[in-house]
């Protein structure tokens, strides 16, 4: 049975990206990390585009293969095919982006985990899944690797499955070009050109830019060497001409380029051309293996193309595929695409992973309060990081390992839960704010320009409280808009989500319409958070309101969650049966209603750990249960 549209196998490495633009590598200080290496790329861009891709190809067993297979996870590539090589490291790559022409890079790949790929690891029965196997050229440089690509290859066409070569020619790859040759993309070599041309006939598709087919045809002159690698296979070629677009030559090689079929192309701003031929990829398999026509097909694959042009990094410049269709309505309106704030807004919000649907969040982010109770009860502050340790664990007891549970915790008081938390699967808000302020204040770790938030981990979410409310004055307005929006902008900038909470009842009197007026105001200073945060509202028609203005101005948000006021579980019950009846409303994130009374206990030495616990993991579970029942309500009321 056909469960996946594409196998790509190859290389796979870790991307070290110089966060610096127009320099030297050599003076380059900061870098980013992604998934690399072609097929890698391929899956990951195919599955944005709605394929059902996996890739065959080893990774080492230690933090950075650990971090490619979490990653095609997150992006939702099968990685059945992925396997721990326990001897090997896994390939680094260091690139950056010196200028329009320059983009410098070093491949680390000596005797590493993806060269050690053999024939034992292609498994017939998964390739017999698959409706394409994709293969890229560095694997058919090594008699190992080349066997592996082969069986790969016999056993797909036996399947009745179709076949592509990715050229993806990287001449030092081949030992043709020295280390500090990782930018060439052509040094001729007839010991190359005949070992592609040995396998070329067992392809269906073969693309690759004009330098890649000069050496796999043998000649530097492009219609010479697309009719060569016609002679040898009956392949449909696929020749990229980088801002020409791409043609398409099915049959016969005609008299010029131009007479190939060709589709629509995108004249963008060139920022980075690392990874846009993968981009093209994915796009082309898109259309490829979805029955549409060459025109269509290219038009895709160009786009992905641009996109990848127009970012940084190879794999997170991919479009999702409601992100191209969104750029195929708008289309170009700011040549460097990543300039466009709109579409970026569309990319950021259609390519977050994780699945958040259900929030239960135990939020004990609480500093002022904690503080306060640990005067009353006189004991030392640095005891409030050990029992936030304490909530942690309570926390845990819940979730139990299951999807849909979070913690709010701060990195002050609770630094020491927040290092314990991670990687724990558990969702993680961070709040940004300082305790009480009105005008918003932000921490003073964040900085005066939120530079703080590059030391925070990738999982974490930005969370800030905002005391507004739409009559405050023109001053305390603009000031804490200032604030919100520069915090955002620095969120962004870091790839850190974004967690908007907003209490107006405790600046001023409120009615239906006043918080669907606060989230119409911040969405209309460019604004866009990830997550609300709203205090429980009174009637259903101000659920309705502020539900209905999210959606108007963020069709792609999270969600909103529900935050608790220190309310009895018996208001909290009715509050969460208000709010689960819209879809928009995820779940809550409540403190001082499960931990105010075990802090008080604890902290002036009344119960032990293991009862602060207990009694805390007994309130988030009741919360829970509460709101579970009041969403499994709303979803029989929706059935019936």
């Amino acid at each position: 049975m056909k469960t996946l549209d594409l196998i790509t196998i190859g290389r796979s490495s870790v991307d070290l990206y110089g966060a610096q633009i127009g320099g030297r590598l050599e003076d380059m200080s900061s870098f980013n990390k992604y998934i690399g290496g072609s097929p890698t790329n391929i899956a990951a861009g195919a599955a944005r585009l709605g394929l059902k891709s996996a890739v065959i190809t080893r990774v080492g067993d230690e933090h950075m293969g650990r971090f490619i297979r979490e990653q095609l996870v997150r992006e939702g590539v099968d990685i059945r095919g992925v396997q721990t090589d326990k001897e090997r490291l896994t390939a680094l790559v260091i690139l950056g982006i010196r200028d329009q022409q320059q983009f410098p890079l070093i491949f680390y790949r000596e005797n590493c985990a993806d060269m050690a790929l053999s024939e034992d690891d292609i498994d017939p029965a998964f390739i017999a899944e698959a409706n394409c196997v994709c293969a890229t050229g560095t694997h058919l440089s090594h008699p190992r690797t080349e066997a592996a690509v082969l069986k790969a290859l016999r056993l797909a066409r036996d399947s009745g499955a179709k076949t592509a070569l990715d050229i993806d020619y990287r001449p030092n790859l081949w030992g043709v070009a020295g280390h500090g040759d990782g930018e060439s993309r052509f040094v001729e070599s007839a010991k190359v050109t005949q070992k592609l041309q040995s396998t070329l006939n067992l392809f269906d598709l073969i693309v690759g830019t004009e330098e890649e087919f000069h050496i796999a045809g043998g000649s530097t002159d492009t219609l010479e060497a697309l009719r060569a690698v016609r002679a040898v296979s009956n392949a449909t070629l696929v020749c990229k001409r980088g801002p020409m677009g791409a043609v398409v030559f099915p049959g016969d090689i005609p008299g010029s380029l131009d007479d190939g079929e060709s589709g629509e192309g995108f004249p963008i701003e060139v920022f980075n051309v690392l990874g846009a031929g993968d981009g093209f990829m994915a796009g082309l398999f898109r259309g490829w293996l979805r029955g549409e026509d060459w025109p269509t097909t290219l038009k895709y694959a160009n786009a992905c193309g641009a996109f990848a042009v127009s970012r940084h990094g190879c794999t997170p410049a991919y479009p999702s595929w409601e992100e191209l269709q969104y750029f195929f309505r708008t289309g170009i309106r700011n040549k460097a695409l990543r300039k466009d704030d709109a579409l970026e807004q569309v990319h950021w919000a259609t390519n977050r992973k994780g699945d958040w649907s259900t929030m239960r969040v135990f939020a004990f982010d609480h500093r002022m309060q904690l503080e306060a109770i640990a005067k009353d009860v006189g004991v030392d502050d640095k005891k409030i990081g050990s029992f936030k340790e304490l909530c942690l664990k309570a926390a845990h007891q819940v979730a139990d390992g299951k999807a849909g549970y979070g913690i709010l915790c701060d990195g002050r008081l609770g630094r020491d839960a927040l290092y314990q938390a991670a990687g724990s699967g558990l969702w993680i808000g961070r709040p940004a704010e300082w305790p009480g302020s009105r005008p918003l204040t932000l921490e003073p770790d964040l900085g005066p320009d939120c530079g703080g938030l590059n030391e925070w981990p990738a999982e974490h979410v930005v969370k800030v409280l905002c005391f507004y409310h739409p009559d405050d004055d023109e001053a305390m307005r603009a000031e804490q808009e200032e604030t919100v929006s520069r915090l955002f902008t620095a969120a962004r900038r870091n790839r850190l989500e974004f967690l908007l909470e907003v209490i107006p009842s405790k600046v001023a009197p409120i009615d239906d319409e006043t918080t669907a007026r606060i989230i119409d105001r911040f969405y209309e200073i460019g604004v866009y958070p990830d997550w609300w945060k709203l205090e429980p509202l009174k009637s259903e028609e101000a659920w309705r309101q502020a539900t209905d203005a999210v959606k108007r101005h963020d069709p792609y948000v999270r969600g909103i969650v529900v935050l608790g006021l220190e309310a009895p579980q018996s208001e909290l019950e009715e509050s969460f049966r208000l709010a689960a009846g819209f879809d928009l409303v995820k779940g809550f994130a409540v403190g001082r209603t499960i931990f105010a009374e075990a802090a008080r206990n604890w902290l002036a030495g009344k119960v032990s750990d293991e009862e602060a616990v207990a009694d805390m993991a007994a309130r988030y579970d009741a919360l829970c249960q509460i709101w579970d029942k009041a969403r499994a309500a709303h979803v029989k009321g929706e059935a019936a």
